[in-house]
């Protein structure tokens, strides 16, 4: 930037200095605080607004939450409790949702799960060897009904299902994976949290 400097005299004689660079300076650094001042109220506003909760699913709409819940426990009964993990962590890596994936993530690791089966879940197809036939394909079950509007849920993953469950835990486990799938976009709409657990 130029600046420029010029001497003017006022009425009794005496040059006055006018020094535009410092002028210019000035009104530089006030119009850089005001931006900065703009731009920290900015950012204070986004926190606001990501701080401010949105609404608590469970009380607002009560018996929906009940019924839910009451559709989750139906749909495990009779299932293997790592099988059900490993469907719900699946579910919620495909949804992206952080909160459900920490939540069964530790509930697996209470119930005994392996830090090395659920490091391969998201990778299964690559580590098989990590988990059983019935396993396999309730991964890939879970895979086709989670990304169902891209390619259905193809013949070959549903006989690969059937082959290794009965037609009762074959339900069990498709309710399981809508179940999963609800609460995962339940969770991404009402902005939970990972890392907290709401369930206590």
């Amino acid at each position: 930037m130029t600046t420029h400097c010029m001497t003017t005299t006022n009425a009794t004689g005496t040059d006055v200095t006018t020094a535009t660079a410092t002028a210019t300076a000035a009104a530089a650094g006030a119009e850089a605080e005001a931006g900065a001042s703009a731009s920290a109220g900015a950012v204070a506003s986004d926190a606001g607004v990501a701080a401010r909760s949105r609404l608590d699913f469970g009380k607002t709409a009560p018996k929906a939450f009940r019924a839910l819940i009451g559709f989750d426990a139906a749909a495990r009964q009779g299932l293997d409790p790592a099988l059900v993990e490993l469907i719900q962590i699946r579910a919620s890596h495909l949804n992206r949702c952080a909160y459900c994936l920490h939540l069964h993530t530790g509930d697996a690791r209470k119930a005994g799960e392996s830090e090395e089966r659920l490091h391969m879940v998201a990778v299964w197809r690559e580590a098989r060897h990590f988990f059983t036939e019935r396993e396999q394909a309730a991964l890939a079950l879970t895979e086709a009904v989670t990304l169902v509007a891209d390619d259905g849920v193809p013949d070959g993953v549903y006989a690969e299902a059937a082959a290794r469950f009965d037609e009762q835990e074959l339900a069990q486990v498709l309710a399981l994976i809508c179940a999963i799938n609800t609460w995962n976009r339940v969770a991404l709409a009402t902005g939970k949290v990972a890392g907290t657990d709401e369930r206590r």
